[in-house]
Formats: structure tokens, sequence, C-alpha cells
């Protein structure tokens, strides 16, 4: 990798990254030599010339994204080796498997790559890049993932118009930097089969971090009448049929999204006359269902993602929690999740604390949920846990 320029940082603001906190903020450099421009690679130094690693540059509140710490310089092959070695933490926690043929393999800071994720879909990689840096070097990165996966890989899918608004429109193109397309695409998730299309579905196609949540989901689902809110294409709605639910209905205000669902109840081969999709709000759908279900999925989009919408995220929380505590039967059972990253798990503890005195519901916690083992929290970056969840039962 050429690197372009030096970082050198203020006095006393090296003390995160030689604790390998992988952010450096624009408040904290001193002085920027060399040819740098959105993208560049840059060595950063302490205020005395002291070597603290290398990282990708970009304008902005966090400045540099670091990529390697101390001395060391970046390999012309460096994503090799980075791609490699989270693919082996995934193949110890047995992704993929005879049941499970997707999953996260790069989940940004978790992994040691800043900005990059990379999904998994039964041959196809789909990369998003949340930085210029990333984003300048997915050539780079598309070349490591056909070193790594040879002839098992079908293709590699570049989704540009989902990552965030620092690119250009000119540069916001997607496309595939190896092989063809071939959506909508089937994968296997605990068995369960799913229509994954990276090409006009959200994010990279499928929401992989809820694997293990809706696992759970189905263990309270037998015999049960279950409604999975803001359900995008069905993932918790196909793991409470196949546990034995009595009743499953899917909520969407997506027309798209619906379709997809009522797909993947088909390609499970289901008995339709268990499940039936609703293209609603989901506020308005709450308002007169009244005892009418043993089990409540809550899995909304981010409400807030900045932390200047974070009390409008949390009144949305809170309005919505009460709500589904309102009108579900006693012994019932509420999944409740936040993907909002500034809003942390405390708050998200204590908004649904709030919910449940607007209802005046009695609520025991029966699980606390999160983000599964492909999506790693590095102990240096506590701002990658992201999801957050909690199994609640209701008297």
């Amino acid at each position: 990798m050429d690197v372009s320029g030096k970082i050198t940082l203020k006095k006393g603001k090296s003390f995160s990254i030689e604790r390998f906190h992988p952010w450096i903020f624009s408040g904290a450099i001193q002085r920027i030599d060399g040819n740098i421009h959105d993208g560049s690679w840059v060595e950063v130094v302490q205020h005395n010339g002291k070597p603290l690693g290398t990282g990708h540059f970009q304008e902005g509140s966090i400045t540099v994204r670091m990529l390697t710490f101390g001395e060391s310089r970046p390999a012309p092959d460096f994503y090799t080796p980075k791609l490699a070695a989270a693919l082996l933490l995934r193949t110890s926690a047995h992704l993929p498997g005879e049941l499970t043929n997707c999953f996260r393999w790069i989940h940004a800071e978790g992994d040691g790559l800043p900005g990059l994720i990379v999904d998994w879909y039964n041959g196809v990689a789909v990369i998003q890049a949340h930085s210029h840096g990333m984003h300048a070097d997915r050539k780079k990165i598309a070349l490591a993932i056909k070193k790594i996966w040879g002839a098992h890989l079908k293709s590699v899918y570049y989704k540009a118009q989902s990552t965030p608004a620092h690119l250009s429109q000119t540069e916001r193109e997607d496309e595939y930097l190896f092989g063809l397309g071939g959506v909508p695409h089937v994968v296997r998730e605990n068995n369960n089969k799913f229509y994954v299309d990276w090409e006009e579905g959200q994010k990279t196609g499928f929401f992989l971090d809820q694997r293990e949540n809706r696992k759970i989901l189905g263990e309270f689902s037998k015999g049960k009448k279950v409604l999975n809110t803001f359900c995008y294409t069905g993932g918790f709605s196909v793991y409470a049929i196949a546990a034995g639910a009595d009743i499953v209905h899917s909520v969407d205000s997506s027309e798209k999204a619906i379709a997809v669902a009522r797909k993947n109840i088909e390609l499970n081969m289901f008995d339709e006359s268990v499940h039936k999709c609703y293209t609603s709000d989901t506020f308005d759908f709450l308002k007169d269902k009244q005892n009418q279900y043993d089990v409540i999925v809550l899995d909304p989009p981010a409400f807030a993602k900045k932390r200047d919408s974070r009390h409008r995220a949390v009144k949305g929380y809170q309005r919505l929690n009460a709500d589904a505590m309102r009108i579900i039967r006693p012994g019932g059972i509420i999944f409740t999740f936040s993907c909002s990253q500034v809003v942390d798990r405390k708050l998200f503890y204590d908004t649904v604390i709030s919910a449940a005195i607007q209802a005046q519901r009695q609520v025991k916690v029966l699980q606390h949920l999160s983000q599964p083992s492909d999506h790693p929290v590095s102990l240096f970056h506590p701002e990658g846990e992201y999801l957050k969840g909690l199994a609640l039962y209701l008297e």
C-alpha cells in the first residue's frame, strides 16, 4: 500500500491510539504533511515523531481510521491475511456449515478493518464501504477475496448505494467486481431457506445479525400466535412457523418487503394458512389488537443514527414498546430490539422500563440479546456493539 503522507498528533492525544482504539478525531491532529486526500493511506505519529501506525484519511470528525498499529507498515497484499484471519474466526464458530451458509465475514472495527463490511451469501461476497479509504481499496479487497475462496467464489458485488453519503452520486455506483449477477439468491440459515437480493434489498440484502435471536424466538413460538412487526423479508416469521407456531402475522410498511416475506414462506414449503402478511405502519397496526398475540417481535430500523436525534429515537422506542405491552396477552413474550448505535444498552433498558410503567404491566427480563459471533466487538472499540435486545415476559 502506498502511504501518501503523515499525520502528527497533538501532545497528549495519542492515549487512545496506544490502546488500539481505531479512530482519530480531527481535534487531536496537530499537523498534516504530504499529498493527502480522502481515501489516502497515511502514517500517524505522536507529537515527538514516534510511530503510532497507519490508516485511511478522510475529512470530517473521524479523520483517520487506523488499520495498523505501532511501527508496522501495510504490506502490498495487506487485505489477504486480514480477511483470512477473520474467516478463521468464523470457521471456528462453524460458519459456513451444514445448516448455515451465510454470515458476516468482515465486521469493520470488530475485525480490524474500520469502514469495511463484507457479507457472505453461499458463494457471493457483498461489500459495503463506510469510508473513503475502503471505497478506494474495493478492487484490492475483491482480489483478496478471490485469493481466499478460489473456485468456491461465484461473484463479488460492491453495494455503493447503501453506503453513507460521504461519496458523491457519481461515485455511488453498484458494480460486480468479479463474476456475474444471480438474484434472488437462496441461502440457508439454521436450515431455514431465504431469498437474498443484494442488488435491490436493504443493506447487503439480509439482516444476518439476528440469526441467533431468530433461533431463540423459535424456542418460544410453538403453539403460539406470533406477530412479527417491521418484518422486512420475514426472517423471524420463518423461524416461528418452523418451530410450530399456530399463527404468524408479518407486518411491514414496504410492499416490496412483504412480497419477499411471502416468497420466503413459500420457499420453505410452509402451510400458507398459518401465515398472513399486512402492509401497514406498525404503530397503526397495533392500535386495535388487544389480547390477540402471545409473542410479539419489535425489530424496527434504527430510530437514530446521530446523537442529535437520540431523544426523538428514545421517544419512539418508548411508544413502540408501550403499545405492544398494552395489547399482548397475559403470559406473553416480547422480543424487542434497537440497532441504533447512539442508543446504548443502558439507555435502551431504561427506555423499556419507562414503557412498562406507561403500559402498567408487570414485566420480567428473560434474556439479554445481542449480535452473534460473526459480528464481533473489539474490546478497544466498544462502539461496535450496536444491536441490543430483550426477551420480556409480561404477566
